[in-house]
């Protein structure tokens, strides 16, 4: 009872006599006592159903949902398990956060902006060379993607705990046109920066154009990601720097590996060299067994494996067989999640036994032309639940931007339409049909 509570509390209670001590009608009748009883009660009313709105909250083996004031991420309606992706003991989160031999100039140890999950996002072909239009647009803006970018893409390219993009290009004032090549990019290695206003974290450099202009400015582009302080992955000086994993290693507790490789070009001599024992290039994946050891070695080290992949057929959203049979032997390798670049249009998203597959991520910011494009983030929860979620934009005279309205609804309908295995929600959530 509140007046038996009241009475205890300043000392006034005797079990026998309590009434001696306290004039009950007095005491009601005091304003300040009339005061804190509204006070109480109003408490009660409305903390109550507050907490119970918060409480809602509801965390089971198949998903993950939030209370009407979830404080960071939208409800979220499906999550996949990740297999290895958990850390729910001792062991398996001390050999998580550990760095192995030779991992040491690989491995970063970052912040999360939740306790409880890592965001990876991802998007595909950029361009900076100012020789062409989008270039140029950047040039313009002042070496920055503000303006260039729309603002709520860069927000969430700025949201996330690590962001990925294709780097088309190298970055260097020297070298010479592979002779014979249609296209050849170069961008000037102040431009580097660029990815830092754009919140990028890391770069795949194994794809056809990151050896444009030869093995110095492939060179040039290692030290002018090392200046604005971006990793890469997927070209090196040799080929274990090229083909080894960036580690991230979060606060919370998990382990993310990025393995990036290419089958582009699909020759015996291909225009873009191949990193060898001593000689720089890029992780050329044609022959798969080198990615799918490094695929096995990351899962033995209980990290959530990523491949980021340069293959497909340009112009085209139809996938084609190489796709269909390497995304095999990735997933039977042990990788959690595969992302594909190379085509410049979007292809579908499906699963291969479990594991997402997005197949091309399509332009980023690359030319003029009007296109479909997207960003991917991915969540991944402590406990191995993961959420991908699908951004639909649009690039779109050298610019590109969130789709909203009628044009988000159009492009997360034409997304659906081509990736007939996936469910996908209104809010761009997908999961396995």
């Amino acid at each position: 009872m509140l007046w038996y509570t009241i009475a205890m509390g300043k000392g006034y209670y005797d079990q026998e006599h309590w009434t001696d001590k306290v004039n009950i009608k007095k005491f009601f009748s005091k304003p300040q006592t009339v005061a804190f009883l509204l006070t109480f009660f109003i408490v009660l009313a409305v903390g109550i159903p507050v907490l119970l709105v918060f409480g809602n909250f509801k965390h089971s083996n198949e998903s993950y949902q939030q209370g009407l004031f979830a404080n960071k991420w939208e409800a979220i309606p499906e999550a996949s398990r990740a297999t290895n992706a958990a850390i729910t003991d001792e062991e398996s989160a001390h050999r998580a956060a550990v760095i192995f031999e030779g991992d040491e100039d690989y491995t970063h140890i970052i912040g999360t902006a939740d306790e409880e999950t890592v965001t990876i996002g991802f998007a595909g072909d950029i361009l900076f060379d100012d020789g062409y239009a989008v270039g140029d647009a950047f040039k313009r803006a002042g070496n920055t993607a503000e303006g260039v970018i729309g603002q709520s893409l860069l927000e969430k390219m700025r949201g996330v705990d690590i962001m990925m993009v294709n780097n088309e290009f190298p970055y260097s004032n020297g070298g010479s046109p592979t002779e014979g090549k249609t296209y050849t990019f170069r961008a000037r290695p102040e431009t580097a920066s660029i990815l830092n206003t754009m919140g990028v974290d890391v770069v795949g450099l194994a794809n056809n154009h990151a050896y444009d202009f030869g093995r110095q400015a492939l060179l040039d582009t290692f030290s002018a990601l090392n200046n604005v302080g971006v990793d890469y992955v997927g070209a090196g000086n040799n080929i274990e720097e090229a083909s080894h994993p960036v580690y991230y290693i979060t606060s919370n507790g998990m382990k993310i590996a990025i393995i990036c490789a290419t089958q582009i070009e699909r020759n015996d001599n291909p225009d873009t060299k191949a990193a060898t024992e001593d000689s720089p290039g890029v992780f050329r994946c044609m022959n798969d067994a080198l990615l799918l050891e490094k695929i096995r070695e990351a899962r033995e080290k209980n990290a959530y494996v990523i491949v980021f992949i340069h293959w497909g057929t340009e112009s085209t959203s139809e996938i084609d067989y190489l796709q269909r049979d390497q995304s095999k032997e990735i997933v039977e390798a042990g990788a959690n999640l595969i992302i594909g670049a190379h085509p410049h249009v979007l292809q579908k998203i499906d699963y291969v036994d479990g594991v997402p597959v997005v197949y091309s991520l399509g332009n980023y910011i690359f030319n003029s032309k009007t296109l479909d494009t997207c960003m991917i983030i991915t969540t991944l929860h402590k406990d191995g639940g993961v959420n991908i979620q699908y951004v639909p934009a649009i690039q779109s005279g050298c610019s590109v931007y969130e789709a909203t309205g009628a044009e988000y609804t159009r492009a997360l309908n034409s997304m659906a339409s081509m990736s007939p295995g996936i469910n996908i929600d209104g809010n761009g959530y997908i999961s396995p049909r």
